[in-house]
């Protein structure tokens, strides 16, 4: 049986409304899809965003530690580099006066003989040479040479042996010295100071461990006082 005109543009009407229903759904679910998968990546980029800026701000913040640890040490050197130049300065000011009251002790002609007499004698038994030649200040020369007798009897009663003293009279001791003498023999290539000066300096070095203790209270850090 033949369809009419009708029928035929009812049916042909019924097809397109289902295609263009199953196109809509098919579009729809593609949109769907899309949205879908735009969300997906859209939360992965942000996510590794998110965890740059965390590792980014994790340096930073590590950084500034760091750069806070660097200049709290330096600071905490500074001080303690402060502290002992403070206190190294007080061991210095303590030597200095012992260097004044030394140079006042040569006031006292008598004391200072005595002293020149032991200091001579002194570098004698180290030097242990038959020949000696006798440095000291050209102020003190008189009073050296004056010593030379005193000095050989002392020396043969403790070491049974004669030597020959001679001052020099061409160098002296510097001007500024405190005072002692200095000892050479064998041509000049055995010297023996024994200056003033040498004595505190070697006094001050066996001292210094002693000072900062009198000063300052014993370290507990120090493991060792010299």
């Amino acid at each position: 049986m033949s369809l009419s005109d009708a029928d035929v543009q009812k049916q042909i009407k019924h097809m397109m409304a289902f295609i263009e229903q199953e196109a809509n759904e098919k579009a729809e679910e593609i949109d769907q899809k899309a949205e879908e998968e735009f969300n997906i990546e859209k939360g992965r980029l942000v996510q590794n965003q998110r965890l740059k800026i965390m590792e980014y701000y994790e340096r930073k913040e590590k950084q500034v530690e760091l750069q806070k640890k660097i200049q709290s040490s330096n600071m905490l050197n500074q001080a303690r580099l402060k502290a002992l130049k403070v206190r190294e300065d007080h061991v210095r000011n303590v030597l200095d006066e012992a260097r004044r009251q030394l140079l006042s002790s040569i006031k006292d002609s008598d004391r200072y003989r005595d002293i020149l007499s032991k200091l001579m004698l002194q570098a004698l038994y180290q030097i242990l040479e038959g020949d000696v030649l006798v440095k000291a200040r050209e102020v003190d020369g008189p009073v050296v040479s004056s010593l030379f007798p005193d000095v050989l009897i002392k020396y043969k009663e403790a070491s049974g042996k004669d030597l020959q003293l001679k001052l020099d009279t061409e160098n002296f001791l510097p001007s500024e010295c405190a005072g002692g003498i200095e000892l050479t023999s064998g041509r000049g290539r055995i010297k023996v100071v024994n200056t003033l000066e040498s004595r505190l300096d070697l006094i001050s070095a066996q001292l210094v461990p002693q000072i900062r203790i009198a000063l300052f209270g014993r370290n507990v850090n120090r493991k060792f006082n010299d």
